[in-house]
């Protein structure tokens, strides 16, 4: 049927052309042509070859997806079922939805007249005021079918925010020092370019140290709004933090990671704690891959964190020298250990195609040239995140908000009349206002009870917080000396437990010599950063490069939570692993005395 519908139809896109292997698309067979007018014949079928096909995949049953052949003039009854079909939708996009008009079901492209289309965008947006919501149009495309043209399009339906439930991804920031992270955050936030001399970055900047030498050392968090008709909303127009929130259907959250490796352990710290939905590598277009930028692309890859890449700087390059910079990453990104096939974004369409296919293919990685100056190329990686949809959907963030609350903490501050105050991520449950939950485990092993006296988001005021969503929690005159980074605060019902000891399954990626008993390394699971000592390998005398193994660890200084599953990442010096917790030994066995742990330390 494809291959009928193929030589029955033609697709026209304002799409760059993309070969079918980049797309993930199986070539149309090709006839053997041995006369003259054939062999023409197949040069001029050569030059459509690469343009997208008259077919989508099938409709699915569940996600965000819609497709509709038209939606013309429909009965009242109609028009209420298309309204509550809608609604589901948009729920299994968590606030987002994208509509196909003039797609079959089955994801034959036929394409409608003008008339039509403009009915069926109509109808829409009634279906959209219905439910609350707002639509914009993503993009148009021709379709040459029967000698007569027809066009289907793009929509993006969001759903108006109400009590700041606005759709939240966290994007963080990796890269080389000096490739222009900050500058280039700061030219998004900010609405305003960069003078060169790095005048949009000062705004992110937390220390006095980071100004003066320009290097970020320590993690920061910057926003970036989209309202429900895919505008964007930043500090432009003199707005508030709080301003933004209520503005906003959608909000990217930046985290701006430390560059310069001797803040390594604080960027491993921001992408294994604040749990980020993707990541960005930032590469200079004037040196290329340097530095940490293998490094980072590495950690990512390896916390299986999705990795798109923006080459910044291309207005101090020639045209040649970009180009083979977005080479050297094609190279690298098609390499064994990677396996990603990456997708040069030049056009609004392309900006558009990259945002659906890097959500739902973790293999292809787009890349994107811009400059921070002089603004070219902005407005692409602007349309990809008003584009980008959530990795999660409605069911997955349900069940996690079914779950017991657990709050982890990342960040302790003393605010002036209001008293402690943490910041972290709710891994699961929800929290509001007035909640009693237990904080621990301190350095003897227990828990303490206390009280959320308020909620902020985004630094603006909140009532309820939800699973998977970052936030500060004030806890009024609770003694901050008792507080570390690292804690959880939980549910008292959860009954939490306390863990010295524990058993990963790891990979053992570099290391000089050989990895064996009596080991010390640095652990990162979660927001939990500490020393553990190898106490054995099950079933083996010591690891090299590459080999893997099941490693029983134990923690040096206090007791930590932990639960089965999570993801793990050691290091020391140059030894790097990784791998996930599979068991945790009870509180009897993981008691290590102190006597004896100084005498296994030295």
């Amino acid at each position: 049927m494809d291959v009928q519908v193929a030589n029955h139809c033609g697709v026209k896109s304002a799409a760059k052309p993309q070969s079918a292997t980049e797309c993930g698309l199986e070539n149309a067979p090709k006839k053997k042509s041995r006369t003259r007018r054939g062999r023409r014949g197949k040069r001029r079928r050569g030059k459509k070859a690469n343009e997208p096909p008259p077919f989508l995949p099938p409709e699915a049953e569940e996600g965000n997806i819609e497709y509709k052949l038209k939606l013309v003039n429909p009965t009242q009854y109609r028009f209420e079922h298309l309204a509550t079909q809608l609604k589901w939708r948009l729920q299994e996009g968590r606030g987002e939805a994208v509509y196909q008009i003039g797609v079959e079901d089955n994801g034959l492209l036929v394409g409608l007249t003008e008339e039509d289309m403009k009915a069926s965008l109509k109808t829409l947006r009634r279906m959209a005021e219905k439910v609350g919501a707002d639509i914009t149009l993503l993009r148009e495309r021709e379709v040459d079918c029967d000698r007569a043209r027809r066009k289907i399009a793009e929509v993006l339906v969001r759903k108006v925010p109400d009590d700041q439930q606005f759709l939240d991804l966290r994007v963080a920031v990796l890269g080389n020092v000096d490739s222009g992270k900050s500058t280039l955050l700061g030219v998004l936030t900010q609405g305003e370019l960069d003078n060169g001399r790095g005048r949009a970055r000062l705004n992110l900047f937390r220390h006095l140290h980071e100004i003066q030498t320009g290097r970020t050392s320590s993690i920061s968090f910057e926003i970036l709004g989209f309202n429900s008709k895919g505008e964007v909303v930043n500090y432009s127009d003199s707005r508030t933090a709080e301003e933004i929130c209520e503005s906003s259907s959608k909000m990217i959250t930046f985290i701006d990671l430390a560059g310069h490796y001797k803040y390594l352990k604080t960027t491993i710290f921001g992408l294994t704690s604040y749990c980020p939905d993707f990541a960005m590598l930032v590469v200079g277009a004037n040196t290329g891959i340097a530095g940490t930028t293998r490094e980072h692309l590495g950690l990512a890859m390896a916390l299986k964190v999705p990795i798109f890449i923006v080459v910044s700087k291309v207005d101090l390059c020639g045209k040649s020298t970009v180009e083979k910079t977005v080479r050297q990453l094609e190279r690298v990104l098609k390499q064994p250990g990677c396996n990603k096939v990456p997708m040069v974004v030049a056009n609004p369409d392309d900006a558009v195609t990259a945002a659906q296919q890097f959500a739902q293919s973790s293999s292809v990685t787009p890349i994107f040239t811009l400059s921070s100056v002089s603004g070219e190329n902005l407005d692409l990686l602007k349309v990809f995140f008003n584009i980008l949809p959530p990795l999660s959907n409605s069911k997955e963030q349900e069940e996690l908000m079914q779950q017991l609350t657990e709050f982890q903490v990342d960040e302790i501050y003393s605010v002036p009349d209001v008293g402690t105050v943490v910041g972290g991520t709710l891994y699961s449950g929800v929290c509001r206002e007035g909640d009693r939950l237990v904080v621990g485990p301190t350095d003897d092993g227990r828990f303490l009870r206390l009280k959320v006296c308020s909620i902020h988001r985004n630094r603006s005021g909140c009532r309820v917080l939800r699973a998977g969503q970052a936030a500060t929690l004030a806890l009024g005159n609770f003694d901050r000396s008792l507080l570390r980074k690292g804690m959880v605060m939980v549910s008292p019902k959860m009954n939490p437990t306390i863990c010295w000891q524990f058993e990963a399954a790891i990979v053992l990626l570099f290391h000089a010599k050989t990895f064996r008993r009596g080991f010390q390394v640095t652990v990162h699971v979660g927001n939990v950063r500490q020393t553990a000592t190898v106490e054995c390998l099950l079933g083996k005398e010591e690891l090299r490069t590459g080999e893997r193994a099941v490693v029983c660890f134990r923690f040096l200084k206090h007791p930590e939570y932990l639960r089965v599953g999570a993801k793990l990442l050691f290091r020391e010096g140059v030894t790097k692993g990784i791998g996930h917790v599979t068991h945790l030994l009870p509180s009897t066995q993981n008691h290590v005395p102190d006597q004896n742990r100084n005498q296994n330390h030295s």
